[in-house]
């Protein structure tokens, strides 16, 4: 993963002036020991000055942990610790770095503390929370927030992925090569959320990229790209005849990331395959889009900018390649019967396929295959519909989520987690048979409800908890997941 940052949180721990420092000082030293012998060290800093209740203090130990290069904070209670200067630093941290910070304290260790030594932060922490308000700091708070050494490392972990995904956001272009496709209104958003969310974004015509890629011709890199390509497929290189266009289309877009970075150190793409892209360049991109996408740089379909934005996020958080499918079509009522029913505990609407044309990346595919398009071939001669990656989608546990600004400008969400199922879908492109439970209803309360297009990203594996906390952090207003209860918009009499 080239394409996503590195956390080093900085713990810096608080002390109310009528308790002890030293118990502060010796709860954080006991939970960066902690940390570090669950965890192995380079995650955490330990900052050695503690703030009692001043804000020179608090101005020292800011000073301290952006010196020491950390991109994400902790600020620790160890006793009922100092509401003003705690707070303070968690305003000035995300004013100078806009960097993300999270709130835990001590939980009391034994009996023999209580008499003399009682640390109270668990009272702390809702003068803390009280505070954080006062000052319009969003911060990251875990479900339960207090606990001993140990937990509170756990606790620190967590906060890893969602401080990922959030400095990752921070420091993020989005490249977008378009117009979108005719008749893809769903793919279309107002792009001010970006913008709040500190991400910047760079809307390029199909015809720069055109030009590019024709500057390209010849480039001497070509044969070894072309020969990496031919490595990766192995015996589903089905089309090598074309992977010298697809190589110099892949160097064309990491030297346009590199160019068009600008201020930014992470970059994202929306890019495009119809409908005149395969008449001109010759070729569709689905390949390639697989290729950057194994290497962390996710490349959504059909100019999806808030689909790569997902992606993104989940990149960053899963560390690991993800990918974007339709929620594409029902499993027939045969399949079911067949390979569902009686062999997995999920009814028939749980299930469903997801499917895009060859954008995920061969890894994550059973014998990956390089194919012509065979949705485009319908209208198209085949020999321009070449560059496709078809092959079933490994099982395997997955997140399925989006990150959306509706048409009126609103931030919404969904997160739910699900499976692929060992069940061969006997269909074309990149393709699985998923099972998310209670889908039929989340489909019907949180995706149609909520007018959210058909795009949907993929992480491979459960991250909904954190997937959850960055939307929390970033402002979505509304983020919908699968669930048992019935939705506020559910027909109390229906069946």
């Amino acid at each position: 993963m080239e394409n996503i940052p590195k956390i080093k949180v900085g713990v810096v721990a608080v002390s109310r002036d009528c308790f002890p420092e030293s118990l502060s000082v010796n709860r954080r030293k006991a939970l960066i020991g902690a940390y570090q012998e669950r965890y192995g060290e380079g995650d955490v800093y330990e900052c050695p000055v503690c703030i009692v209740e001043s804000e020179i203090h608090m101005l020292q130990a800011l000073a301290d942990v952006k010196g020491a290069g950390c991109n994400a904070l902790c600020v620790y209670l160890g006793n009922f610790g100092p509401e003003i200067s705690e707070t303070m630093l968690a305003q000035k941290w995300q004013a100078e770095t806009g960097y993300p910070v999270m709130f835990c304290a001590a939980a009391e260790e034994n009996i023999g503390i209580l008499k003399d030594d009682r640390g109270d932060a668990f009272c702390g922490m809702l003068n803390a929370s009280y505070n954080l308000k006062l000052r319009n700091v969003q911060a990251y708070v875990p479900e339960y927030p207090v606990g001993d050494a140990t937990y509170c490392a756990d606790l620190i972990h967590d906060f890893l992925p969602v401080a990922r995904a959030l400095v990752g956001l921070k420091n993020l272009k989005i490249l977008s090569f378009g117009p979108r496709p005719f008749n893809f209104l769903a793919c279309n958003a107002p792009v001010k959320q970006l913008y709040n969310m500190g991400v910047e974004i760079e809307e390029n015509s199909e015809l720069d990229l055109f030009e590019s890629f024709n500057k390209h011709a010849g480039d001497a890199r070509i044969p070894a790209v072309a020969a990496d390509m031919a490595k990766e497929l192995g015996k589903g290189n089905q089309k090598p005849e074309i992977l010298s266009k697809l190589a110099q289309y892949e160097l064309t877009l990491i030297d346009w990331m590199e160019a068009h970075k600008g201020s930014k150190r992470f970059v994202a793409i929306a890019g495009k395959c119809w409908p005149a892209f395969q008449t001109q360049f010759g070729f569709v991109p689905c390949f390639v889009n697989s290729r950057l996408a194994s290497r962390g740089i996710p490349v959504s379909c059909e100019v999806d900018i808030y689909g790569a934005l997902s992606e993104y996020i989940g990149t960053c958080i899963s560390g690991e390649s993800v990918t974007l499918l339709d929620i594409n079509n029902t499993v027939p009522a045969e399949m079911y019967r067949q390979d569902i029913e009686g062999k997995f505990d999920y009814k028939f609407t749980d299930t469903f396929m997801g499917f895009h044309c060859g954008n995920t990346c061969s890894g994550r595919l059973c014998n990956p295959m390089m194919k012509y398009q065979k949705i485009m071939a319908r209208s198209l001669p085949v020999e321009v519909t070449n560059g496709t990656l078809e092959g079933d989608i490994a099982p395997s546990d997955i997140t399925f989520y989006r990150l959306q600004s509706t048409a009126d400008n609103h931030l919404y969400a969904y997160v739910a987690e699900g499976e692929i199922l060992p069940v061969a879908p006997r269909s074309f492109g990149g393709i699985g048979v998923f099972a998310i439970r209670e889908m039929g209803r989340f489909y019907r309360h949180v995706l149609i409800e909520n007018g959210f297009p058909h795009h949907g990203a993929v992480a491979f594996g459960h991250y909904g908890k954190a997937m959850f906390e960055v939307f929390k952090y970033i402002g979505v207003e509304k983020t919908g997941y699968n669930q048992t209860e019935r939705y506020p918009t559910e027909n109390p009499f229906h069946d």
